[in-house]
């Protein structure tokens, strides 16, 4: 803190630092103040201006305090100029894209950028563009970032990733809304960066066409690259039929990584008697994305929607830039991007790549690294539903004022501006809602089987990516009229559902976000109907159903049921395990190098509680053994039945002989390495803040666990490092009063910079399962042991 309070005396004449005992409740008491800034325990600021502008402006500032190398390298990224400071090759900014190395990132986002497609989003008006009130938090958050960048000075910056950084700047308003864009679309184009940057037409050797038996390999890496963006959540809202106070009850808990630029930032905005809204948003946008205020608490889970889409065109004979739609011959567009590359010698050149769009979007010549070749005859050309979306901005806003759950489902459908998740909201009256009101694309089950090519027909039914036949006008996405942009989804048209019990969701389709109540039929680009639910969303809907008995769900309860760190797979699973285990003859199990003896094995696996907490013991066996099996096929005795989706399916095949030899490598892989069976959690699984290792308790999303911890494995070092899981969390009460009951845990705590007091002090918390205090009204921050204002002038 006395590191924190000498940093305060530092800052130059355009602060003033000041010791209010109150809490700013009137516009009369910010005076002069552009912005004030009052920091509570872990740092947290509740940020109070007269205007939006000047919101934006403390905002900015304080984020930039926290964060400014992490903020300047996404300002790098959507500029398109990695390669220009940091050279062509080395890792592209995965918060932004998956482009795998600086040069991709750069040719995917110099395309954008030169496309113009964000500056004539911005010259129209709301709801397609960003309503006033958004654009004035965008300038004063870009003023604010400038400002503290040029009082501290790039020399002077505290985090040593980027003190004296030559690509460390000022931003402007159109930095701000590129990273936005790349936001919305980086699980569309996005996804495919690589790819895009990559494409090129097809030599004079045709090249055969993809066919559907590719469909399981595009399939495969449409999953992989799913799960390598590191994206997640639970959302959970208990209505007022399973709560104590009779109000609503909402736990968000998105899973995001702990590393890079995809972070959340907490945070409290408030204009007197105007706007007041607090929670945790993407790190340089300035409206929380998760949060609540004095009457509703919301959250999101990414959803299953798949939000892009391939057209395949038949090319012009000779001709492999002109495709024909209705027999007729369209001219591709061809757009010539350059980018600056730096040399290891210090020189610079320039680097030029064309990029060939048709109607549909741009030609691709490869997805999820499976080739969709640009032969003689035919291209394929990607479609983003996204590729037209700064509706976000009014949506978090909107979100950000509402006063009932009806208010919230009513600006998801005015706005349409979520760009791939679901929400999932509750409020003061007890109403509990889940929405998958977002972009999604136009195309019905029945448009996927009549217009889909032979390879869209394999691959749509299995992951809902369509691609469709861009020869007929007719396959187009088609459109509804209360749709604000043509080619999507209407509002009406995708699922929304609200009760007085509970609403869920856990990265599953909508179809089970009440288990007394299913949502069905949906079309199969939102998500499945009937299907074999993760043991994640089983976990969920058992543990909710658990905390409903006798209308007893608290935020206390709801806060233990999180970090009671409970995994459903080995509910299922463990007691058979230890069975089989201790079954096996002569004390060997059998593995892939030979029998190995059981030893401790079989009694810690019948004594583990089943839990991920630190002091646990034979969780890491077992998640690892179950790794192992995840693969394989009959791992269960009991199949999926979707009369019985909660509980199956169940009962672990131990007769299998993969599935024992499994438990045998596994047990291989501990000895060899050294590691005991039963040794705990807490010396195994850990995150490094600063060379010091901090325990972290949680488990992977695949085993069934609510608080997902997802960690790198290293054998040789028996650790698990954290990449990513629970982020920003948030435990939502309403209770009558007039301030909401929250506590809040940022789980990698609010700064990257590792100098700060606050680079890990949550960490530490998290770990020892604490939580913040949530300090929303202006007496409850008043009452802060750790209050500091600061005014900006």
């Amino acid at each position: 803190m006395r590191r924190f309070q000498r940093g305060l005396v530092l800052l130059t004449a355009a602060l003033a630092v000041s010791s209010l005992t109150t809490g700013v409740s009137s516009a009369d008491e910010l005076g002069r103040s552009r912005a004030v800034i009052r920091y509570t325990e872990y740092g947290i600021p509740h940020i109070a201006a007269k205007d939006f502008d000047g919101l934006g402006y403390g905002y900015g500032f304080a984020a930039a305090k926290d964060n400014i190398c992490e903020l300047a390298n996404t300002y790098l990224t959507v500029s398109a100029r990695r390669s220009a400071y940091l050279g062509a090759g080395g890792q592209g900014n995965p918060a932004m894209s998956e482009a795998e190395n600086n040069l991709d990132s750069d040719l995917h986002f110099q395309r954008i950028n030169d496309s113009g497609v964000i500056e004539r989003l911005l010259a129209r008006p709301a709801p397609h563009g960003p309503r006033t009130e958004v654009r004035e938090l965008a300038a004063g958050y870009v003023a604010g970032y400038n400002a503290y960048l040029k009082q501290t000075g790039v020399q002077r910056i505290t985090d040593p990733v980027c003190r004296g950084a030559d690509w460390v700047r000022p931003i402007t308003e159109l930095d701000f809304y590129r990273h936005f864009y790349a936001v919305t679309s980086v699980a569309g184009q996005g996804l495919l960066a690589d790819d895009l940057a990559r494409t090129q037409p097809p030599s004079t050797k045709d090249t055969p066409a993809t066919g559907p038996e590719s469909a399981p390999r595009i399939a495969d890496g449409l999953r992989k690259t799913m799960k390598t963006g590191e994206l997640g959540s639970n959302g959970i809202a208990v209505g007022g039929d399973g709560t104590k106070s009779g109000g609503g009850l909402l736990l968000g808990n998105p899973h995001y990584p702990w590393q890079g630029g995809r972070r959340f930032w907490q945070s409290q905005l408030t204009i007197p008697g105007r706007f007041d809204a607090a929670g945790g948003s993407l790190l340089g946008l300035p409206i929380p994305q998760i949060g609540h205020n004095a009457d509703v608490a919301w959250t999101h889970t990414v959803s299953t929607a798949i939000t892009f889409g391939l057209f395949e065109v038949p090319l012009a004979p000779g001709d492999p830039t002109t495709y024909l739609v209705d027999g007729k011959p369209e001219k591709m567009t061809a757009q010539e991007v350059k980018v600056e590359v730096r040399e290891p010698n210090g020189e610079r050149r320039q680097v030029a790549r064309t990029f060939y769009g048709t109607r549909y979007g741009q030609v691709l010549g490869s997805a999820f690294g499976v080739p969709t070749p640009w032969t003689a005859k035919s291209a394929h050309a990607l479609r983003d539903g996204n590729a037209g979306n700064l509706r976000g901005l009014n949506t978090w806003f909107e979100l950000a004022g509402a006063r009932g759950t009806t208010d919230v489902a009513n600006a998801l459908a005015r706005t349409q501006g979520v760009p791939w998740v679901n929400t999932i909201a509750t409020d003061r009256a007890g109403n509990a809602l889940y929405s998958d009101i977002q972009v999604v694309p136009h195309v019905t089950d029945e448009r996927a089987a009549d217009c889909g090519t032979p390879l869209g027909r394999a691959l749509f039914p299995g992951t809902g990516l369509s691609i469709l036949d861009g020869s007929k006008s007719s396959c187009d996405w088609g459109s509804d009229p209360g749709s604000l942009e043509p080619g999507l989804f209407a509002p009406s048209r995708l699922p929304l559902q609200q009760r007085r019990d509970y609403e869920l969701n856990a990265n599953d389709s909508a179809w089970l976000s009440n288990a007394r109540a299913p949502i069905a039929p949906l079309p199969r680009i939102v998500g499945t109907t009937g299907t074999q639910r993760s043991d994640r969303t089983r976990e969920a809907l058992i543990a909710t159903e658990e905390g409903l008995v006798g209308k007893g769900f608290t935020p206390s309860s709801m806060k233990d049921m999180l970090y009671r760190d409970r995994s459903r797979t080995a509910e299922l699973a463990a007691a058979d395990t230890a069975k089989m285990c201790a079954a096996f003859p002569g004390g060997q199990a059998p593995s892939s190098s030979g029998p190995v003896p059981v030893g401790n094995a079989c009694a810690t696996l019948a004594s583990w509680d089943r839990t991920f907490r630190l002091e646990s013991r034979g969780a890491l066996f077992f998640e690892r053994f179950v790794d192992r099996i995840g693969g394989l096929r009959g791992i269960w005795q009991v199949p999926f039945d979707p009369n019985r989706p909660v509980t199956t399916p169940n009962t672990l095949a131990t007769e299998n002989p993969d599935v024992q030899k499994a438990f045998g490598d596994t047990l291989a892989e501990f000895r060899a390495n050294g590691i005991p069976v039963d040794g705990r959690l807490a010396d195994h699984q850990t995150v490094t803040r600063a060379g010091k290792r901090i325990p972290i308790h949680g488990g992977p999303g695949d085993l069934g666990v609510l608080n997902v911890i997802t960690a790198l494995w290293d054998p040789a070092r028996g650790n698990h490092e954290v990449g990513h899981g629970s982020s920003y969390v948030q435990v939502v009460g309403f209770d009558g009063k007039a301030c909401p009951d929250v506590s809040t845990i940022m789980t990698y705590s609010q700064s990257t910079d590792v100098t700060s007091p606050h680079f890990a002090d949550q960490t530490r918390l998290y770990s020892r399962g604490g939580w913040v205090t949530g300090r929303f009204c202006a007496a409850d921050i008043a009452r802060s042991p750790e209050l500091r204002v600061v005014r900006l002038r």
